[in-house]
């Protein structure tokens, strides 16, 4: 078969995934789709917890109108919702369900073992057996191979004593027991207020001077801000301000940054900080936060886990340490790309590829999206909402038109 008349590939069926489908089979382009929908957020994401992202900027691209959460929630006779209505995860794995079953219903419920490349064609291997050519691979694999644990961890970590909160799809399992949680982010926060719901002894270690939260919206819709405040802090997805808004405008600009800015800003635009609904959670806890701290080390000591922190006097001794410390991104933990087309991927000095402006790796057609697209593309790349720059950019290259 001539190579432009294989399928494309999709490795991943989450929003990112699911975005450029969607958008590659709306222009006419052959697509073969793999990955259980939504597997990411249903098994590595604790139940109980929240979006940060507002409403309005947890939309899923797709080419045509009719499948945002606003359209999913009217489907199931929901009220209307603006951006001080936090999103339960249930609620988005609910979406992004109902989002492929209308608009991906093709998606082969299996998982892609290994990709090479082999003269201008992907050869992947799947867990059912099948082996299949493709002249093009999207990965949207999301966060999971990227999860990043402080290797002070690494020991207790093999002993079951410490875990990343991507390990976890609930947390009521530790209730009773004293639980360290490392960071001072999104997840952090949430983890630790869920933990103390569940009857647990969370204690919060920070290395910030002190917890962040974001600021509560004026309104809860856009036009509803006093004109005032919307000229000088403009809304966007990501939030309001003007360099959110930039973020949110100019993500092709973002790839001319020095490599140092560009990882920098991905690693603390909305960082490390909790949404403004989780203060009066955290707050009501009562639970014990320790700021200006990090783990020095860490040793198991009969069935236990003994911390030495570094900036405060004394030991901290838990029955486990959960890790909210994020995820870097690093194409050698892609372990499904076989090790020569892994070798032929450009990288920065921090692992994540580089890419052109349709998303393209220096392995011709090999395109990411998601997370591992956030170093050249920004912030925007993080969230949800970023799922409509990319599925149009990804889907206009390899259909050769313009990006809709």
């Amino acid at each position: 078969m001539p190579t432009h008349q294989l399928p494309v590939a999709v490795v991943g069926a989450g929003p990112y995934g699911l975005a450029a489908a969607a958008h590659l089979t709306a222009r006419g382009a052959a697509v073969r789709v793999f990955g259980e929908p939504m597997a990411g957020w249903r098994a590595h994401m604790p139940a109980g917890m929240f979006l940060k992202s507002t409403p309005r900027a947890s939309n899923i691209s797709a080419p045509a109108a009719g499948h945002r959460l606003a359209d999913f929630r009217a489907a199931r006779g929901l009220p209307t919702v603006g951006d001080r209505y936090p999103v339960p995860i249930a609620e988005f794995i609910a979406y992004g369900t109902w989002f492929q079953q209308h608009c991906v219903p093709e998606v082969e419920r299996c998982s892609v073992l290994g990709i090479g490349y082999d003269h201008g064609v992907f050869r992947l291997r799947l867990d059912t057996g099948e082996e299949l050519r493709s002249r093009a691979v999207v990965l949207a694999t999301g966060l999971r191979a990227f999860a990043h644990a402080p290797g002070v961890l690494a020991a207790v970590r093999r002993a079951g004593l410490a875990s990343h909160t991507s390990d976890h799809a609930e947390l009521g399992h530790l209730a009773g027991r004293r639980v360290a949680v490392i960071g001072a982010g999104q997840s952090a926060l949430e983890s630790a207020a869920l933990l103390a719901e569940a009857g647990a002894q969370p204690t919060l270690l920070a290395r910030t001077p002190r917890l962040r939260f974001g600021t509560a919206p004026e309104a809860d819709l856009p036009g509803e801000r006093p004109a005032a405040v919307r000229a000088r802090y403009p809304g966007s997805e990501l939030g309001p301000g003007w360099h959110l808004l930039g973020y949110c405008k100019a993500p092709r600009a973002f790839r001319h940054l020095p490599d140092d800015a560009r990882a920098r800003r991905v690693r603390t635009v909305l960082g490390p900080a909790g949404a403004w609904w989780l203060r009066e959670r955290i707050e009501d806890a009562g639970l014990p936060v320790v700021t200006g701290v990090s783990v020095e080390s860490a040793r198991e000591r009969a069935g236990a886990v003994r911390l030495r922190l570094r900036g405060v006097t004394g030991d901290l001794e838990v029955d486990h340490v959960l890790a909210a410390t994020g995820y870097r991104v690093d194409v050698e933990r892609l372990g499904l790309l076989d090790e020569g087309v892994r070798r032929a991927v450009r990288r920065t000095a921090d692992g994540a590829p580089r890419l052109s402006d349709e998303f393209e790796s220096s392995v011709p057609g090999l395109y990411f999206t998601g997370l591992s697209a956030a170093n050249s593309f920004g912030p925007l790349l993080r969230f949800v909402c970023g799922t409509d720059f990319a599925a149009r950019r990804v889907s206009a290259a390899l259909t050769g038109g313009a990006p809709a």
